[in-house]
């Protein structure tokens, strides 16, 4: 079937993507019903506006405003001529954005995977991922019955949807009645429906009206070339999303984790200590959780939903992979004591509490014998991973090498929670602490290029007994900005063809005398030990300097 049906150029009404369930809510008129639950007192019918191509239009309605016949997109002036007595607000998209994430993000309280769908409006539409999910509120019906119900309860006007696609859900929720659409019937439900619930744009659908085609039926029996040519593949890809043909892929707000667990209260909580203790009851089953599979994690998310349709998210990481119960609670109650100085708002209460792990890899177990000695790493580990969850990752920092030889640009700091640096082996002889820039010294030799026998720094001389070296060290010439000396091209053979003079960009010419490092290492007669080295050498251009550089231990 599905064959013939290509041979033909019709959509296939048999759909390759692997079986999945979603869910769609459409709230219509969202944006004026938060703002009636934020101030009870505004009366209806209320209209927003917002300044569009210099004129004010409508940007968002309420119920009974459309029931007047206002629009969106109406003009100010005609709406009020229509409805003298509408409440007039004006559109405010910053402050209904920011609302509507966290209205989502309440909502993965029922999914973990919840995005929200702005191809008609910026609000109204969320899509959840619920495949998997529905057993816990007992089938796929008293979970859509549960959806729509809390909502209506917060006097949202709410419709929704399940289906195996995310196009088909979108579809039967704007323009049916709410309802589930088992996989078989997904073709029967949507030929019903106006090419509109494909999620077109205004001058397609207004094309289709004038080709006299009503239905997503008779469209999909047209043949595909010339829909195609005619209204482009944006409606080709929504014909064969909405039918499973091509898989549609949804962004979940909040970071997927397939590992979590949590907990819901009969009656909300407040306090942070209550919340820190299930956290700490639910790292342990979490941490049972992920040794039964064998594996670790990183990365930890405790969220927090409140009654009032909000959550709050708290995410820490961790150096390496663990799941070490106590750990994981000791680093979420280190973080609570800086929120709770920050900006801990319960609101109403917290009706549930959620724990997930990301960023999972294999960890296998270690077995211990009875002579083992530890070597405290683990425990530094630990410590690192506290101080971070406490004080910010940014302030506890670590050393990181870099491939360079210039001693002050061998390593440099590096948040501790970052990534295992490569350890770059080496057998040099290195001091244990440098300076933070190389100061003036003033060195004496025997002869030039002798070993030091004195050195005066800081108005202090000391008396050098013991010396070793030089190690020498070149400047990194790609890194001073300056141009190597280019050799010349050879004299073209008798009938070649001359070449082209090479390109010389106008930068100083490098000199490698001037940058090169001579380093010593000195004891005075005391028994300190210092690194010291000479810039420059005898005989070039600049005259020599001394500098010291470190100390050893």
């Amino acid at each position: 079937m599905a064959s013939k049906h290509a041979q033909n150029g019709l959509l296939p009404s048999v759909s390759p993507v692997p079986d999945r369930r979603f869910l769609c809510l459409f709230l219509p008129y969202w944006p004026t019903e938060y703002l009636k639950r934020l101030n009870p007192e505004l009366s209806s019918p209320l209209i927003l506006h917002e300044k569009i191509k210099g004129g004010l239009r409508l940007a968002a309605i309420d119920q009974v405003a459309a029931k007047e016949g206002l629009g969106i997109g109406q003009a100010l002036a005609d709406a009020r001529a229509l409805v003298p007595g509408a409440k007039v607000l004006e559109y405010d998209p910053v402050l209904l954005t920011s609302a509507f994430a966290d209205f989502a993000d309440w909502h993965s309280n029922a999914s973990p995977l919840v995005a929200v769908m702005q191809d008609r409006s910026p609000f109204g539409d969320l899509v959840l991922d619920i495949t998997g999910v529905a057993h816990l509120f007992g089938g796929e019906t008293a979970m859509l019955r549960t959806l729509l119900s809390r909502l209506r309860k917060l006097n949202y006007t709410v419709t929704g949807a399940i289906a195996s696609t995310i196009g088909a859900a979108w579809a039967v929720s704007h323009f049916a009645k709410s309802r589930i659409v088992a996989p078989h019937e997904t073709t029967e439900q949507l030929e019903a429906l106006p090419p509109a619930a494909l999620r077109l744009d205004e001058a397609q659908i207004r094309l289709l009206a004038q080709m006299g085609l009503k239905t997503i039926g008779e469209l999909r029996t047209r043949q595909r070339k010339p829909l195609l040519a005619r209204f482009g593949s944006s409606m080709i890809l929504r014909l064969d999303q909405a039918y499973g043909v091509i898989e549609e892929r949804m962004t979940p707000r909040l970071p997927p984790a397939d590992h979590y667990v949590e907990r819901k209260f009969p009656e909300p909580i407040s306090l942070l200590d209550d919340v820190l203790l299930t956290a700490a009851d639910l790292a342990k089953k979490l941490g049972k959780l992920l040794e039964d599979e064998g594996l670790g994690a990183q990365t930890f998310h405790l969220f927090l939903y409140r009654v009032d349709h909000k959550v709050m998210t708290l995410s820490l990481n961790a150096g390496r992979l663990t799941r070490d119960p106590v750990h994981i609670a000791s680093l979420f109650r280190h973080r609570a004591q800086r929120l709770e100085k920050e900006n801990y708002d319960p609101g109403f209460g917290i009706d549930m509490v959620r724990l997930a792990a990301s960023s999972i890899n294999r960890l296998d177990a270690t077995q211990l014998g009875t002579f083992t000695i530890e070597s405290g790493a683990s425990d530094i580990d630990q410590l690192t991973d506290r101080l971070a969850s406490r004080l910010g990752a940014a302030a506890v920092l670590k050393t990181e090498l870099v491939h360079s030889h210039i001693p002050e640009r061998a390593a440099r700091l590096v948040p501790a929670l970052a990534g295992q640096n490569e350890i770059l082996a080496t057998d040099l002889d290195r001091p244990l602490r440098l300076l933070p820039l190389p100061e003036l010294v003033a060195i004496s030799a025997e002869v030039p290029d002798g070993l030091p026998a004195s050195m005066i720094w800081r108005r202090q001389q000391y008396r050098l007994v013991k010396a070793a070296g030089p190690e020498r060290l070149t400047a990194e010439w790609w890194n001073t900005g300056e141009r190597l000396k280019l050799v010349r091209p050879q004299k073209p053979k008798p009938g070649e063809k001359p070449r082209p003079p090479p390109y010389i960009p106008d930068l100083p010419l490098f000199d490698p005398v001037t940058g090169t490092r001579d380093y010593y290492i000195v004891e005075d007669h005391e028994g300190h030990r210092f690194w010291v080295f000479r810039l420059g050498l005898y005989g070039g251009n600049v005259h020599p300097t001394w500098y010291l550089h470190g100390f050893f231990a």
